[in-house]
């Protein structure tokens, strides 16, 4: 098997692992979001490998093969190294597939899991003494095989910077789309969700699913009424209440039904979405931290700069630094 011989560019190199025995849908997310060319983004875009431990064709849930082009030191070499899953939850990481992992490590790669892709990392020890996340029908599996780790069943994702594990299926693909949110910024994760026809952000630590059954169509319209007038000015004052009169429900049934309808609390979305709205105005304008505050709806800089880094991981003005366009310089051509 080929390994990868160059890299086009530092920091572009994407791996993922495919196994004998996969679902495609996680492997199909990878490369739909980072093997395709995107040129109308006019940024440079990721190189894709998709690698495997062995030669020869691997078999796929729904009867059909794959056959990866490159093998381990493709993989362990890439910036960025993704494993979508493993082909049994009670077996231990192969040797190999560990020492790749841990190469990944040591090299500075960052390293991804979706799904059932975190009994690798755990097995490889990436997770001690982490937080992590796993669909959440294996979530007590994790905690009980890798009791150093610490499993939060109930989140789409976790990005601990280097490390970053995510739930199951579409979960993944909000991992995706924050990677590139935090290697491109905003505008460009946008367009890939709009291309994927997909919302442009889900918070990781939304819920994973939604216990209760879905609600009829008049109280998903009454929640969506509220939301809609909320995102049509987030700098006003939006409380529970307002939006529950809003939506021409009592309090504690709106609470229930947004719950139901979206997995996450009224408060916590609005926060949501008053951040998302933050990021454009830093990534393109020169505004000042405390204007863009007060422009999404935060009461006061220091509530914004707090939600902000609690979201994002970093702070508003770290985050224009690293994404605002830089101006040109004497010499640029």
């Amino acid at each position: 098997m080929p390994s990868l011989l160059s890299l086009s560019e530092p920091g572009r190199t994407v791996s993922v692992l495919a196994f004998d025995g996969m679902s495609p849908f996680e492997l199909g997310c990878v490369v739909e979001v980072f093997g395709l060319p995107r040129p109308e983004l006019d940024v440079p875009w990721y190189d894709l490998v998709v690698c495997s431990e062995r030669e020869g064709p691997l078999r796929a849930v729904g009867g059909f093969t794959v056959q990866a082009a490159h093998g381990l030191d493709a993989f362990a070499a890439a910036s960025t190294v993704i494993v979508p899953g493993v082909p049994d939850v009670h077996a231990d990481v192969s040797p190999a597939l560990a020492g790749a992992l841990r190469q990944a490590r040591d090299h500075g790669a960052r390293i991804v899991s979706i799904c059932s892709g975190a009994f690798a990392l755990a097995g490889a020890g990436l997770l001690d003494g982490r937080t992590a996340t796993t669909h959440w029908r294996y979530a007590a599996l994790l905690q009980s095989r890798f009791p150093r780790v610490t499993v939060d069943p109930g989140v789409l994702y976790v990005d601990e910077g280097d490390v970053l594990t995510s739930a199951g299926s579409a979960a993944g693909l909000d991992l995706l789309i924050h990677l590139v949110r935090r290697d491109h910024g905003p505008s460009v994760a946008n367009a890939v969700a709009r291309r994927l026809v997909v919302p442009p952000h889900r918070e990781g630590g939304q819920a994973q699913f939604v216990e209760a059954p879905v609600a009829p169509v008049a109280e998903d319209d009454a929640v969506a009424r509220a939301m809609e007038w909320a995102l049509a000015d987030l700098a006003r004052p939006i409380t529970v209440d307002v939006l529950a009169r809003v939506a021409a429900m009592s309090r504690r049934s709106f609470v229930r039904h947004f719950h139901r309808r979206t997995g996450t609390s009224p408060v916590r979305w609005v926060i949501a979405q008053r951040i998302a709205a933050s990021l454009p105005l830093l990534e393109t304008t020169a505004v000042p931290v405390e204007e863009v505050a007060a422009a999404v709806g935060f009461e006061s800089p220091v509530t914004f700069r707090h939600h902000f880094t609690r979201a994002m991981r970093t702070s508003p003005s770290a985050y224009r630094r690293a994404f605002a366009p830089r101006p040109a310089r004497l010499g640029d051509s």
